[in-house]
């Protein structure tokens, strides 16, 4: 099963779906060097292979400073072998320690945070930062300092808040940590998304050979399931009391892949109460099989609608189907009038109430490094009603979507209060999820990659989507992608306890 770059096109029906010409060439221009630099040093790589190496050379590579709160930050990376290769033309994996050195100042790096065993796949976390602090960092491996990953095409920045440290081999490299949000913290979300369960390679893109797609290793298993077991392990872990998956909760609509996706699901708690989904494009009905809408029968008990609203505790979430609709699957987004209509009014009912509002497809796609199509966000006059909306309902704060596999904060000036975030694919590189953290005067958002240990060795596996260019797109050009703290008036939302607390709004659709 092919992930949804590859989503099968119906010939005529998809021509729509396609690229512009001028996208084509924007893209073009900045992808064309990277993808020849990236064969050159394949070519380059594979050469070296047969040269006799120290057995203790290792290379420490892609660090990232993926997590960033006001006390504490996650900080990941990878040792290899150089001059091996392990049959993708990449390093094989060197098992060392990680340690992180880190400090105040750039010439005292007096503090030390280390890992519990060795491995190849680091993850460090630090803890007990001093809010408003600026810190520079050095990771290493065996005493070898870490080199960041490379967001040139983006000019991006992988490992600070500032570009300290840059044009250096292994830093020291510098962030500031943020003041909380303001207020008493009332409760944690997680935003999820992209599990597609029953996929078997990542990253093919019909039609162009360069991208051949990333499979799992024999014997291992199913790398969708491993990443969603592993987020929602992480997520009870981290806090969250309630979990949303913003759709392609499966890779093609299947009842078995369906089935056990909600199995995996079911791990955080009861659905339609701990958990809820929506569904998205690789989720849609398969009109002419005779399993039919196998999301509908999964998750909604075989009927009412496919979008909802609920109470938890003063917080309203409301969950949109972006993709009520016949398609096949890679033309734009769209909601059904019916929805439509009903979403205005839950709206218009309590405009101040403050509101997360979720769904498959982002309102918008910007600053995007591959060709942006009208299949990668929802329709355009509908993302305009929705904005509009938005315009008039001051209490909705945050639109979470998912679909482009991408961490991506944007704020328009159409309703400059709602953040809309797009949060990176559950299933493959970086692999995770994003935690809401919400208080009484604002909320935190920020991004986990899933920490076990296999999950980190598919994350790693996985980022050489896209000929190894996948980073670029879907880590976020700026740790604010991934981390940000937005101050909003939240003091209606009360701390729900106990978890059966959770009520729907009267007279709403019940569905999750």
């Amino acid at each position: 099963m092919r992930c949804c770059l590859s989503a099968p096109l119906a010939a005529l029906s998809a021509l729509a779906a396609l690229p512009a010409p001028s996208e084509v060439l924007r893209s073009g221009a900045l992808l064309a060097p990277a993808l020849l630099r990236a064969l050159a040093g394949a070519v380059h790589d594979t050469a070296r292979t047969s040269r006799l190496l120290h057995p203790d050379t290792i290379k420490a590579v892609h660090l990232e400073l993926v997590t960033l709160t006001e006390d504490s930050a996650v900080i990941t990376w990878h040792t290899g072998i150089p001059g091996t290769d392990d049959g993708t033309g990449h390093m094989l994996p060197a098992v060392t320690e990680g340690e992180v050195v880190y400090g105040t100042h750039p010439t005292r790096l007096n503090r030390t945070a280390g890992e519990t065993r060795p491995t190849a796949h680091h993850h460090v976390e630090l803890t007990g930062l001093e809010p408003g602090q600026t810190y520079y960092y050095q990771a290493r491996s065996r005493g070898v300092t870490a080199a960041p990953t490379s967001l040139h095409l983006v000019r991006g920045n992988a490992v600070g808040t500032n570009r300290y440290g840059f044009g250096t081999r292994g830093g020291p490299y510098s962030f500031t940590t943020p003041q909380p949000p303001p207020g008493r913290h009332l409760l944690s979300i997680a935003l999820c998304n992209d599990l597609h369960v029953g996929e078997t390679t990542a990253g093919l893109v019909g039609g162009v050979p360069l991208f051949r797609g990333v499979s799992q290793e024999a014997g291992l298993s199913p790398y969708p399931e491993i990443m969603s077991r592993a987020v929602v392990e992480e997520a009870r872990r981290r806090g969250a009391d309630v979990l949303l998956a913003a759709g392609d909760i499966s890779a093609g609509g299947g009842p078995r892949d369906l089935a056990e996706a909600k199995r995996i699901l079911d791990g955080f708690g009861a659905h339609g109460r701990d958990y809820f989904v929506v569904r998205g494009n690789h989720d849609r009905p398969r009109h002419g099989h005779a399993d039919g809408d196998a999301f509908r029968d999964g998750f909604l008990g075989g009927g009412g609608p496919s979008y909802f609203a609920r109470d938890l505790g003063g917080l309203r979430i409301v969950g949109l189907d972006t993709y009520e609709k016949h398609g096949h699957g890679a033309d734009a987004g769209g909601l059904g009038a019916e929805q439509l209509a009903w979403f205005r009014a839950r709206l218009n009912e309590s405009r101040d109430q403050p509101t997360v509002v979720f769904g498959h497809h982002p309102l918008t796609v910007r600053d995007s490094v591959f060709p942006v199509s009208r299949g990668q966000q929802l329709g355009r006059r509908q993302a305009r009603a929705i904005l509009d909306a938005y315009a008039d309902a001051p209490g909705v704060f945050l639109h979470h979507a998912g679909h482009t596999h991408r961490n991506k904060r944007t704020v328009l000036p159409q309703a400059p209060h709602v953040t809309l975030q797009e949060v990176s694919a559950v299933k493959d590189y970086p692999g995770g999820f994003c935690l809401l953290r919400i208080h009484s005067g604002g909320f935190a958002l920020n991004h986990y990659k899933s920490s076990s240990a296999p999950a980190r060795e598919w994350g790693e596996r996985s980022r050489r989507v896209a000929a190894g260019l996948w980073p670029h797109h879907a880590l976020g050009r700026s740790v604010a992608d991934r981390n940000s703290v937005t101050a909003h008036d939240l003091s209606g939302v009360i701390r729900p306890v106990p978890r059966t607390a959770f009520q729907d709004s009267p007279g709403e659709p019940v569905a999750g």
